[in-house]
């Protein structure tokens, strides 16, 4: 299968049939057929087109170039993806996870999934996932409308312009500028009801740790050292 993917993003954006994927291969056309379909169903962007000069062929822009990934990586990954299943980045993450085991050796792949099997997670179970939607917040660079509950139970509507997120544990929370507060807070996704993206693009903010008043624990950043 991690053949077949750099086959076709050699080849893109042109096509491969599939008989001269199998020949290349030395393998079946059937073969070939149902590990496509296996790629396809794990969300690579793979498509067919018929008729003679048709064949298969794949977006490089939106797929990995190979990544070479040791079976100790490759957990970590599983691991680090695992970690996301309450935060509004979940979908995403299990789409990702399909990706990089597609693109594994077979034998890589399936230690991966035996270890990864035996790596479990402490969660007090108490808490709603926070909603998908507001993971587009982030990446969309939209301003979003949403229904929130804060601690005391009270629901207001709030309109807020999206500038990152917070991690701890099974919480995410949204940081963004409230416009019906006039400034920067933090939303916990599991109170977040409603999620509704707009048109108006986001204006541009820098927003400061310490405007977050965050009492306990330090901030560190995803792809620090």
């Amino acid at each position: 299968m991690y053949a077949l993917v750099e086959e076709l993003r050699a080849a893109a954006p042109g096509r491969r049939s599939a008989r001269r994927l199998a020949e290349h291969f030395g393998v079946s056309v059937r073969t070939v057929e149902r590990d496509l379909h296996a790629l396809q169903e794990a969300g690579l962007p793979i498509w067919s087109e018929p008729g003679r000069t048709g064949g298969y062929t794949i977006d490089a822009r939106a797929t990995l170039p190979p990544l070479g990934l040791t079976v100790d990586e490759a957990l970590a990954v599983a691991i680090g993806l695992g970690t996301l299943g309450a935060s509004p980045f979940r979908d995403a993450a299990k789409s990702a996870a399909r990706k990089v085991t597609a693109v594994l050796a077979e034998d890589d792949a399936r230690r991966t999934a035996r270890l990864a099997a035996r790596v479990l997670l402490l969660e007090a179970g108490d808490r709603a996932p926070a909603p998908v939607a507001l993971a587009g917040a982030l990446t969309g660079g939209r301003v979003v409308r949403m229904r929130y509950r804060d601690a005391t139970g009270t629901e207001t509507d709030r309109t807020v312009e999206p500038l990152g997120y917070v991690g701890k544990g099974e919480d995410w929370y949204l940081v963004a500028w409230c416009r019906l507060r006039d400034g920067v807070r933090a939303f916990r996704g599991d109170r977040v009801l409603a999620v509704e993206e707009t048109d108006e693009v986001a204006p541009p903010r820098v927003v400061r740790t310490e405007e977050l008043d965050i009492p306990h624990g330090v901030l560190r950043p995803v792809l620090g050292d």
